[in-house]
């Protein structure tokens, strides 16, 4: 049956949350400091938070400085992920994947669906892999950062959660 097994360790990962904003700031960064509570809540630790500018060259910038740091194993970025010409953060994530995780965006869009409706299709979240390092690229606003880490990324990211879960495969992420 899918869901936690009690059973089994607790194992923490290691994050890092990246808000992508031209208009934010730490006092105002409502959706970082969710996601970072959200994170810090399930037991896993926060080793980076930074808040950068809509530009696709200062987001590759940020997520490569965290993907070449062996200590974070999770990325996950807030705002920049919709239809607008600021809106960058897919742009500038998706060269750097390694792998599309296609089934992160299908699954976000079904559960978001049930909280805003066809104002989903607004959004541009995706996932991917780059160099080991599991990346998550939520929309901005609160409800979307509360449906993305609640509904889905918390359990993949819990080494209890069955049938599987991405902290089994972590290991087995730099395979050839």
């Amino acid at each position: 049956m899918a869901g936690i097994d009690e059973s089994l360790e607790f194992k923490p990962v290691t994050a890092a949350v990246l808000t992508v904003s031209d208009t934010r700031t730490r006092e105002n960064d409502t959706s970082g400091d969710i996601l970072q509570a959200r994170i810090e809540e399930a037991g896993h630790k926060v080793l980076g938070r930074e808040i950068v500018r809509d530009t696709i060259e200062g987001v590759q910038a940020q997520l490569k400085k965290w993907m070449d740091d062996p200590d974070i194993d999770v990325i996950i970025s807030t705002g920049g992920t919709g239809l607008t010409g600021r809106d960058i953060t897919v742009e500038a994530v998706t060269p750097l994947f390694d792998k599309v995780i296609d089934g992160f965006s299908v699954v976000f869009h079904q559960e978001s669906f049930k909280t805003i409706g066809l104002s989903t299709l607004q959004s541009r979240a995706c996932a991917g892999l780059a160099q080991g390092t599991i990346i998550f690229c939520l929309p901005g606003s609160n409800g979307a950062v509360k449906d993305g880490w609640d509904k889905v990324i918390a359990a993949q990211l819990d080494s209890r959660h069955r049938p599987c879960n991405m902290i089994d495969l972590m290991p087995r992420f730099g395979e050839m």
